[in-house]
């Protein structure tokens, strides 16, 4: 008897984390995300693992965004000691994003700890350090895409492509359990068909149990030949009202993709005039990365602009400029029009994107663009929702700037995908849907019945089912 438990992103989207126990793995983490909003310190403090650390014999990443990943360095800090499973280019975006997630909660805490000491107050614990982003790193084992990997001489691995970002996996397990074969899959999140620059997600079509994200579970995207026009009609209207735009981006994934899409236009003469800046040292390192991997990306996107040949990513944005120090970032602000300036983070929570709406939020000239999910309960969400004032620094702002969504280039599979991976299964497995507000996965689960008569689950927080 094998059992799944789910610990994190159950009827929520972040913090994705299931428990895999069975005589043939021992105890398995699917991911270890952490939840993102709110206070980093807080919520770090307030991520309770629901089982021993040191007695999970692996982990198995899907791929290396913080709400899958971010936990990792706790982990090890609580004294885990297995193996990590992923891919080689999740391994590689993981150096990077788990570095700079612990040098931004370093910092905090350093601040917090300060404000504390003159208050005459108890320092805060942190609860990982660098040294711990270095023991997640030194486990990592890597795979390839259809490469078997045996987690124990009972139960075997294989990744496939999931289509979401660069190394992201949908996870295949086998067990072997009393003459028995029972297989798992774990979607990860899954790709958009059609997506810029990466592959469309591997289909599946045997399994006994499926736990299958559903971010966008209640609906579709724009096509992308939508999405794109509509983004040239926001900068044209933004350049003609004498504007800035900004981008709050994901580094991975979303970045390089709205740079693609950049590079586009400029190629059809329409984004001469523009200044474009990438403002985020993690996102430069996250392209050099792709850069490196521009092998495995989709050929039949990039090879257009590239006239056939593997070039880095920002060769076809001559405009481009790269803002790495604080001084390069501040001195965005003295352009009083025609900057595109993507910075992070994606959901506004924190980065230097923050610090270009102290200066441009309040100004109707300029337009704001949002391309990917926001959580909620962060600042994104807030804005899209649209907030008319929001609080950051301590201070109050009015929100004047246009406010645009452009899901289209979301990286998450929409509705009618999802209905489409699920019903690639011939013999019926169990169907967990995670990775979802309630609503989107309730929107799901009706589809899949009304459409093809499957039936499936949704579990809440803490649950465990056996099979």
């Amino acid at each position: 008897m094998a059992t799944i438990t789910f610990l994190g992103a159950a009827q929520k989207v972040t913090g994705s984390c299931h428990l895999l126990d069975s005589e043939a793995t021992g105890q398995v983490l699917l991911d270890c995300g952490m939840h993102q909003g709110g206070d980093a310190i807080e919520r770090l403090k307030s991520e309770d693992f629901q089982f021993s650390p040191s007695q999970i014999s692996a982990v198995v990443l899907s791929h290396a965004h913080l709400d899958h990943s971010g936990l990792l360095p706790k982990l090890v800090h609580q004294g885990f000691r297995g193996d990590i499973h992923c891919t080689q280019a999740t391994r590689d975006l993981l150096e990077i994003m788990l570095k700079d997630s612990a040098g931004l909660y370093e910092r905090d805490l350093e601040r917090e700890n300060l404000r504390r000491a003159r208050r005459g107050k108890k320092a805060i614990q942190p609860e990982y350090s660098k040294r711990d982003v270095k023991q997640v790193l030194s486990q990592c084992v890597t795979a390839r895409y259809g490469e078997k990997v045996q987690l124990s001489e009972d139960a075997q691995l294989v990744f496939h492509d999931a289509g979401h970002i660069l190394g992201s996996s949908i996870v295949e397990i086998t067990l072997h359990e009393q003459d028995t074969h029972k297989r798992v899959v774990f979607s990860g999140d899954l790709g958009k068909k059609s997506a810029a620059l990466m592959k469309d997600p591997e289909m599946l079509n045997k399994a006994d149990v499926v736990l299958m994200e559903g971010t966008y579970g209640d609906r579709n995207h724009r096509t992308l030949d939508d999405t794109f026009e509509q983004l040239r009609d926001i900068l044209h209207d933004a350049w003609n009202r004498g504007g800035n735009v900004m981008i709050p981006s994901f580094a991975v994934g979303r970045t390089q993709e709205i740079l693609f899409h950049l590079g586009r236009l400029l190629k059809s003469g329409e984004l001469d005039s523009w200044q474009i800046f990438l403002d985020s040292p993690m996102a430069i390192e996250i392209t050099k990365i792709y850069d490196q991997w521009i092998e495995i990306l989709d050929h039949k996107d990039t090879d257009p602009l590239f006239n056939g040949q593997s070039q880095p990513l920002q060769t076809f944005l001559p405009n481009l400029q790269f803002a790495v120090t604080p001084d390069e970032s501040m001195a965005i602000n003295k352009i009083r029009k025609g900057a595109i300036i993507i910075a992070g983070s994606g959901m506004c929570t924190g980065g230097r994107i923050r610090h270009h709406f102290k200066h441009r939020i309040w100004n109707e000239r300029n337009t704001l663009v949002f391309i990917g999910f926001q959580a909620y309960g962060t600042l994104g969400r807030i804005l899209v929702d649209g907030a008319k004032r929001i609080r950051m620094f301590g201070d109050e702002y009015i929100v004047k700037a246009n406010v645009e969504t452009l899901g289209g280039f979301s990286a998450h599979a929409g509705q009618t995908e999802l209905i489409e991976w699920a019903a690639h299964f011939s013999n019926k497995p169990r169907i967990f849907l995670v990775h979802g507000e309630p609503r989107a996965l309730d929107g799901l689960s009706r589809k899949l019945w009304q459409e093809h008569k499957i039936t499936s689950e949704i579990p809440c927080q803490g649950q465990s089912i056996a099979f």
